[in-house]
């Protein structure tokens, strides 16, 4: 039901987004674009989920059967198809679940492991949106709010990875609050989070080569959506990217949407405006939905076997 809603919600942006675009003038980007760019910027897809199915084998531990480089590209792009169409990002909890069963691991500490990865994933694009708020060229009282917000978050987050105390009051001050309803899972993330720290920690060399894997993996995703202004015949500068990409990442993440659809490309057309006009705003925001997209028709021939494991990893983690 909250997927039909999400998606109902994505249409309704939409429509009223195209209402307000020549659509003749969004088909002239596209016939216009650079037939070289174009191309090469869809296929970063291919090195993005290389780099992220390599920075998977590194999370797993020296001792157990490991995870061959392949699995993990089938984990990455099965994880991604099921993210698509699931709610509550149950392709991470298969992809854990996963994980356990290669590498005999415990379900909580194969679910920190995801918790882990997906937080790097978060502060890697808090350090380069940070990054690109505080060199971006013209900056109003919106930008310094949204900078003092990321800035505020990305520290925020180093905290809750990097000190136990800090996570412990966090969580035991979020279960005080939360309804009922997510304090039970609250609990469970506080466990595996408690479990990650002991993991992670305790090898420092693993975390670091592990975060800096993951702030390159960010500004390849940026390099992405670079590429894609490139394919448009449209001039951004690169440092302004940095600030503006992941602002409209960070929209698409809000929980309103069916895979960010419609409140990313609303972002897109708003932040690019001193760039980029309505259409191609509208045409980059249709690229930046490919970057979901394209995984996820990878990971449909995995399908039917990831299926099956999200059926059972609510019981098995």
């Amino acid at each position: 039901m909250k997927r039909l809603v999400s998606l109902a919600v994505s249409l309704v942006i939409l429509l009223i987004i195209y209402s307000r675009i020549d659509i003749g003038a969004l088909a002239d980007v596209f016939e216009n674009s650079d037939r070289l760019w174009l191309p090469v910027s869809l296929a970063m897809a291919i090195p993005l989920t290389l780099f992220t199915s390599w920075r998977l084998q590194q999370l797993m531990p020296e001792k157990g059967e490991g995870l061959g480089f392949l699995e993990a590209n089938r984990l990455i792009l099965a994880a991604s198809t099921l993210n698509m169409v699931l709610p509550s990002k149950m392709g991470d909890i298969a992809k854990a679940y996963f994980m356990r069963d290669r590498g005999h691991l415990t379900g909580s500490l194969a679910l920190s492991l995801v918790v882990f990865e997906k937080a790097c994933d978060m502060l890697s694009l808090l350090f380069w949106c940070a990054f690109g708020l505080l060199v971006y060229p013209e900056k109003d009282w919106l930008f310094w709010l949204m900078a003092i917000g990321i800035v505020g978050g990305l520290f925020s987050g180093s905290l809750l990875l990097g000190s136990k105390p800090f996570a412990r009051l966090f969580f035991r001050t979020g279960k005080a609050i939360a309804p009922k309803k997510i304090r039970s899972k609250l609990e469970k993330l506080h466990i595996s989070w408690d479990e990650m720290h002991g993991y992670f920690w305790q090898d420092k060399r693993q975390l670091l080569k592990i975060t800096t894997t993951s702030v390159f993996i960010w500004f390849l995703h940026l390099l992405q959506i670079w590429l894609f202004v490139l394919a448009l015949n449209a001039t951004v500068p690169f440092l302004a990217n940095l600030a503006l990409a992941p602002l409209a990442i960070l929209a698409g993440l809000l929980p309103l949407t069916f895979a960010g659809v419609g409140t990313r490309d609303a972002a897109l057309i708003l932040f690019y405006q001193p760039y980029l006009d309505p259409a191609t705003g509208a045409a980059l925001g249709l690229l930046c939905t490919s970057r979901y997209f394209i995984p996820a028709i990878g990971g449909l021939p995995f399908l039917g076997q990831f299926l099956a494991t999200v059926r059972s990893s609510k019981s098995e983690l």
